[in-house]
């Protein structure tokens, strides 16, 4: 019997349908699709697919069929298709069949759960010159809304799945919660918003599935609920599946999936209490994959990335030092060192390799300005360009921070210890001093708007144009002699360097044209003639679905869920709960997959450090930037440690990427930038930072040996204010996790799932456990694990 770790989880996923076997399926020598098709939610009306971002080459396409209870359009190029005039009985799961060169190939749809939903504003008599709403529901941009006034109330109407929605009202200019509505919620950074409730949520069960067991030709996955329907997928191939007994189903694993070294089964249902969790398994040389030592660097499933922030990370090299002289820029604001040969000896150290990290994210290291700019009115001060995100090449190294032999061989030591290198692109924008601007001054938008005021930082009312200064460019790349360019620019990257893929900046303030250029020219001539696979996550702040707009199969792997990282500073170091931290995770999972390539991180360089706000010496109703100017921020108490250590618990055993910022595997303390970006730390650690790292260490080692937290399903047992409890499962490896961010000791219990009575547990992190019947109980001390 297998050892197995304090967790338990149950998730299952099937499908019913065909009676015939692998004989009659056949599957090419090389797929038209490249890597797994996700899956596409359709629209309440129409949605139009780009079939280029499936197939590379669509002169391939032999036909396209949908379900007979839509419309489907083709264009005559076969690049898109348009689904529309859904019927009411059209199923929540169903399939584009695409033909190509003679084989059919499936494309997951997911019907949308949308509702027309009314909103309205009562003013109660009150005259308003302006009424605006902005919120979850319209990305919070409320311009995306026309309101308008009618019978003395203002009204708008919202396409929306069922569920809460945070909004605000914007009452002649001025922004506040909506005063005829008393259902507020906290918004985790130190104010209220106002509660929208859109429909009733179906209270019955969707089906819960879950592995259980394999042969050397088949697996067996269980559900703990009926399934109206199953969809089994090898590849992107559509495969029958056996119900063998009540709820429990087995998919025969195709010959052909011995042929190659990688391959998955995706497994999805529905009942009509809703949508499955999904099922990946992969599979090695057509084997189910049961052993660590089958993963290799480019299962990104399995990664942890390391955020080194070149300049205050570690100085190899005094002789490059070149901080900018001018007398402007106080010392928080200019050069420390840091650069690529400094990286270079902490990965010859074996720093990362200590710490469990498996991929390094590289902030920009492109050519900047020489001189200063900008400005911050108290203390006054400009900046250098120190960070990086100011580009006047797009292809040049800037020699502060290396050369090119240093960063060829970064790279390829790297890869030499099995660890993967992520490049941070700017593409949203230059500098005013770059070349491309100088000759090209028609490619960037308009710095100043129709009606005369700045396009400046306009985040989200002119998101796609905004400058996010005036001495940085924004381009124009819906234009196609720009994103062509740029996005050259980008594989040059890769193509001299080898790099395994980027960290994107600001991906929401480019067009989704762009992303799709780029990601067609890395497999037209990357990926496809050298068979490898890439990663690309990006940087959205803002609503899930904007987040996920931006993902697919034509454009990112991923993207960092900031809204999970609020929900998780909330209950850990503010006041809120692991109930709004549950609902924030199962609303991730709902949008991005239960098995989804999203980064979750410690922290980043746009924000008060965690350490500092979860020890108290930062506030959340407070300008941290400002504090991080005005006063020595440092732990202001110990119990902020405890509280490091339970993010990052969390955030190692989720599905999804661990992302660590530098520093934060010791507790560095900081407010916003430039105080989070202090000169890293190595040596004089105090006892607290060491407990720390030596902590953090042990749960990165510990999701890198544990398949159930690589591959594994998910199951919430418990979300209470203090207390999460939830499972892993991966056929006969479980993990439980149980967390405890109270100030006191709690006795629990739960009574775990029958399947699991066989279960020899094994308690880790100096935590302990009975076992009495079908019940775990636990005594977990104050901020535990």
């Amino acid at each position: 019997m297998k050892t197995r770790l304090i967790a338990i989880l149950a998730f299952t996923i099937g499908l019913f349908s065909c009676n015939s076997g692998e004989k009659a399926l056949k599957f090419p020598e090389k797929s038209q699709i490249i890597g797994l098709a996700s899956p596409v939610e359709l629209n309440p009306e129409n949605t139009v697919i780009n079939l280029k971002d499936f197939f590379p080459e669509t002169r391939s396409i032999d036909s396209v069929k949908a379900d007979s209870h839509c419309k489907m359009i083709l264009s005559q190029d076969t690049v898109f298709a348009e689904i529309s005039a859904i019927e009411e009985n059209f199923p929540q799961l169903s399939t584009l069949d695409v033909w190509a060169q003679g084989t059919k190939y499936s494309i997951l749809l997911k019907k949308s759960k949308k509702i027309k939903h009314t909103f309205i504003f009562d003013p109660k008599g009150k005259n308003y010159k302006s009424v605006a709403v902005k919120g979850e529901m319209n990305a919070w941009n409320p311009l995306n809304t026309l309101i308008t006034f009618q019978n003395g109330k203002w009204t708008c109407d919202f396409w929306l799945e069922p569920g809460k929605y945070q909004y605000l009202m914007l009452l002649d200019g001025k922004e506040q919660p909506d005063p005829s509505n008393p259902q507020t919620a906290d918004n985790n950074i130190g104010g209220t918003n106002s509660v929208m409730q859109v429909g009733t949520e179906n209270t019955q069960k969707a089906p819960v599935l879950f592995t259980q067991k394999y042969t050397q030709n088949t697996v067996i996955f269980n559900s703990e609920q009926s399934c109206d329907s199953i969809f089994v997928f090898y590849d992107n191939y559509k495969i029958p599946v056996s119900e063998i007994s009540e709820n429990q189903f087995e998919i025969p694993i195709p010959e052909n999936a011995a042929k190659h070294d990688r391959t998955y089964l995706r497994v999805f249902a529905f009942n009509k209490g809703g949508l499955s969790n999904d099922l990946l398994i992969p599979l090695e040389k057509g084997k189910v994959l049961s052993e660590i030592s089958q993963i290799t660097r480019t299962d990104y499933e399995a990664a942890v990335l390391y955020n080194v922030f070149v300049d205050r990370f570690f100085n190899g090299d005094t002789k490059n030092d070149r901080p900018t002289p001018d007398k402007d820029i106080l010392p928080k604001a200019n050069y420390f060192g840091g650069d690529i040969a400094g990286i270079i000896a902490k990965v010859e150290s074996g720093y990362f390799d200590s710490l469990g990290i498996n991929t390094l994210w590289v902030s920009p290291i492109v050519q900047n300005p020489e001189t200063a700019f900008g400005k911050y009115p108290d203390p006054k001060t400009k900046f250098s360009a120190y960070h990086g995100y100011w580009p006047i090449s797009l292809t040049k190294i800037d020699n502060r921070m290396g050369t090119e032999a240093e960063f060829k061989r970064l790279v390829d030591l790297a890869h030499s210890k099995n660890m993967n290198v992520l490049l941070d692109l700017v593409a949203h924008h230059v500098h005013e001093q770059c070349p491309i601007y100088k000759q090209h001054p028609d490619w960037t938008t308009d710095l100043h708007l129709p009606d005369g005021t700045l396009n400046t930082e306009r985040w989200d009312d002119h998101r796609l144009t905004t400058w996010f200064d005036v001495f940085l460019p924004t381009l124009d790349l819906s234009k196609p002699e720009v994103y062509n360019m740029l996005s050259d620019s980008a594989v040059f990257w890769i193509e001299k360097y080898n790099l395994d893929g980027f960290r994107h900046d600001a991906t929401k303030h480019i067009p989704e044209v762009f992303w799709r250029a780029l990601t067609l020219k890395l497999k037209e001539r990357i990926i496809i003639p050298q068979n490898r696979r890439l990663y690309q996550i990006g940087e959205t702040y803002g609503t899930p679905e904007l987040i996920k707009s931006y993902l697919g199969t034509g454009q990112l792997d991923g993207q960092f869920d900031f809204n999970t990282y609020d929900a998780a500073i909330a209950a850990l170091a503010g006041n809120s709960d692991f109930i709004n931290l549950n609902n924030t995770l199962q609303n991730s999972f709902k949008n991005y997959g239960f098995h989804n390539l999203m980064g979750y991180i410690t922290g980043n360089q746009d924000r008060g450090r965690f350490i500092s706000y979860a020890s108290g010496s930062l506030r959340f109703d407070e300008d941290a930037k400002k504090a991080g100017w005005k006063r020595n921020i440092e732990v202001k108490d110990p119990v902020g440690y405890k509280k490091s250590a339970l993010l990052n618990a969390f955030l190692t055993t989720i599905p999804g990427v661990p992302v660590i910022y530098y520093g934060d595997e010791i507790g560095m303390p900081g407010g916003n930038d430039p105080d989070n970006r202090r000169m890293m730390l190595f040596s004089d650690l105090n006892p607290k930072q060491t407990d720390l790292r030596n902590i953090t260490q042990k749960l990165i080692k510990f999701r890198r040996n544990s398949l159930p937290l690589i591959y594994g399903d998910f199951k919430l047992i418990s979300a209470e204010k203090d207390i999460l409890i939830y499972e892993r499962n991966y056929f006969d490896k479980t993990v439980v996790i149980v967390i405890n961010k109270s100030s006191e000791e709690k006795n629990l219990s739960f009574k775990f799932d029958k399947r699991f009575e066989e279960t020899k547990f094994t308690a880790l992190f100096n935590s302990s456990f009975k076992l009495s019947e079908e019940n775990l109980s636990f005594i977990l001390k104050a901020n535990s694990f």
